[in-house]
């Protein structure tokens, strides 16, 4: 079976070894978005995806649009089978989707229709929910709403950070595909059709979403914390210092104060006024500095229990 894989970044890698591991599998190309600028030194590095397709001998192809004319002919002289798109970052339209003898598939991170779009792994963090995981479904036109070919299922601890749910979940999507493959060869994409009605949108995660809403319930707060972990991060001031907060707890508190007011400050960390209740600060981190119990940050840098906290983004 002649397989085009497009993903860009290492939630898709796992996938793109499950063809690579593949005895029925040939990948015949790996698309991924151009490479672009990164780390300090803003120097042009190959995307995760590109770099294990180059290791494994796979060619390579980087178009600025899908939708150029000369893209789309490239893609017709691969003649593939199937196409699978894991994170690549765009579209597919029309002119793409019937060119795989097969089909296309898409591995999505959630259980499509709950959380289409950009940044399905952190909202399902921030709403709280119980359960998520990962669907296989059939690409048609529009934002993840082909039918639904499979899915696995996890149960989201309360602890759950967005990067532990973003390598697990990538992980399971390797798994689903390999898992998959023989009932893709056969051509069995019928699948079932998604209830639009019960669909939810993940919008894409901006860096300003890194500054701490006091005004918000301490469980929202919390939630947003673990979600926005790694990328955005969640960030305060505090006396001038500008601090990530790594770890946070909901607390009850029905005493009155301004949210963003530090009620307590000592071993068990830094005890804040939210819209609802209060959020203990455990864990935190200054712009190059290392993590630390909010304890040992107390201990050189003190913050007066009445001290109203300023949110701060990137």
């Amino acid at each position: 079976m002649r397989v085009v894989f497009a993903g860009t970044p290492d939630f898709a890698v796992p996938s793109l070894e499950a063809l690579l591991d593949s005895p029925i599998v040939e990948p015949v190309a790996a698309y991924a978005q151009p490479d672009r600028p990164a780390g300090r030194g803003r120097k042009i590095r190959f995307g995760p995806v590109k770099a294990r397709a180059v290791e494994a001998g796979v060619p390579v192809f980087q178009p600025d649009s899908l939708d150029d004319p000369r893209a789309v002919f490239q893609l017709q002289m691969l003649k593939p089978d199937l196409l699978v798109v894991v994170a690549y970052g765009a579209l597919l339209k029309r002119a793409h989707l019937d060119i795989p003898v097969l089909g296309c598939v898409n591995l999505h991170a959630s259980l499509l229709p709950r959380w289409r779009g950009a940044a399905p792994i952190q909202r399902a963090i921030e709403a709280g929910d119980s359960e998520t995981g990962v669907s296989l479904m059939r690409i048609d036109e529009g934002l993840d709403c082909g039918p639904v070919l499979a899915r696995r299922k996890i149960a989201l601890p309360r602890d759950a950070t967005g990067g532990w749910l973003h390598d697990r979940l990538s992980g399971m999507a390797g798994e689903l595909l390999s898992d998959s493959l023989e009932t893709l060869r056969s051509g069995q994409l019928a699948g079932e059709p998604q209830d639009s009605s019960q669909a939810t949108y993940a919008k894409k995660l901006n860096r300003s979403e890194s500054a701490v809403d006091w005004t918000h319930s301490a469980t929202q707060i919390e939630r947003r914390i673990r979600a926005f972990d790694p990328w955005p991060g969640s960030t305060l001031r505090a006396e001038g210092a500008t601090l990530k907060i790594l770890r946070a707890a909901a607390v009850a508190h029905v005493e009155p104060a301004c949210p963003g007011r530090v009620l307590s400050a000592g071993p068990d960390g830094l005890l804040v006024k939210a819209g609802r209740d209060a959020v203990r600060i455990e864990r935190v981190q200054r712009p190059g500095g290392r993590a630390v119990d909010v304890r040992e940050y107390l201990n050189g840098h003190p913050v007066p229990p009445g001290t109203v906290l300023e949110s701060s983004g990137h």
